[in-house]
């Protein structure tokens, strides 16, 4: 059991689950969990899907950048446990132990990609660009990123800029995408019979398992912990949530209108 267990007592989390369900249950319930039923399918998501992987971590990295201090002179901050929780969870994210070495699960995601034949050119242009110094949004145009995916990529990127730290928990503990059984079941079915997706299911593995019994638990203590009783935070963390959840589905909408013209 990890010792980040939650029990789901905080009257707070509870009413916010309660108030973003039907939202959530929009992206869990969309369609393109179902079109996910061939190697060229599951490669068209990847391809799209990348992006969000890049921007998670970037809200990753924007969260413990407030939460904890990354400057010189170091500074002690003052909320002790969410630092703790946040540097829990990017030690996994950034340089997780797999096989002999360690590997950010995005670096992970991109050798799935790899493996599969997915197309790497618009998500390795983007990045090529941001090391030259370009802006997210500029970036993002240049490598000719497709419209839902800018729309998805804009929003967590407003979250980054301009919400407070208490809403950027809040996209990241309940905004993000939830990767259902049946998804996992469906990729590693395909694999079974084609062997080109087999690192994109230990990315999916990996991914459900830290997120079941770490990053969930972890990431709900630390919006209680920011949130506290402030009526008025839990407002702005829902109205955060349904943001971030309303631009999931036009991700998945993009994804799924390219999962049907790919197999016109």
């Amino acid at each position: 059991m990890s010792r980040y267990e939650w029990d789901g007592t905080n009257s707070g989390v509870e009413t916010l689950k309660e108030a973003i369900e039907p939202s959530r249950q929009k992206v869990l319930g969309h369609p393109v969990y179902h079109q996910l039923n061939s190697v060229d399918a599951v490669v068209t998501f990847m391809e799209h899907h990348v992006f969000a992987v890049w921007d998670f971590m970037s809200l990753l990295k924007s969260l413990q950048r407030r939460l904890t201090c990354v400057e010189v002179p170091w500074l002690p901050s003052a909320a002790t446990g969410s630092r703790r929780l946040i540097n829990d969870i990017v030690l996994v994210e950034e340089s997780d132990e797999l096989g002999e070495g360690f590997i950010s699960h995005f670096e992970l995601y991109l050798d799935g990609m790899r493996q599969s034949g997915a197309d790497t050119t618009r998500i390795d242009t983007f990045i090529a660009l941001l090391r030259q110094g370009r802006a997210v949004p500029a970036a993002l145009e240049e490598a000719g990123v497709p419209r839902s995916v800018t729309e998805f990529v804009g929003t967590t990127w407003e979250f980054i800029e301009h919400s407070p730290v208490h809403c950027q928990a809040a996209a990241f503990a309940f905004g993000r995408e939830d990767l259902i059984p049946d998804m996992f079941d469906q990729v590693a079915a395909l694999n079974a019979g084609h062997g080109s997706l087999s690192t994109f299911v230990d990315y999916l593995r990996r991914h459900i398992q830290v997120d079941a019994e770490e990053h969930t638990p972890m990431a709900m203590q630390m919006l209680a912990d920011l949130c506290g009783d402030d009526a008025a935070k839990w407002a702005e963390c829902q109205e955060t949530v349904d943001r971030a959840l309303a631009a999931r589905t036009v991700l998945w909408n993009g994804i799924s209108d390219a999962i049907s013209e790919r197999s016109r």
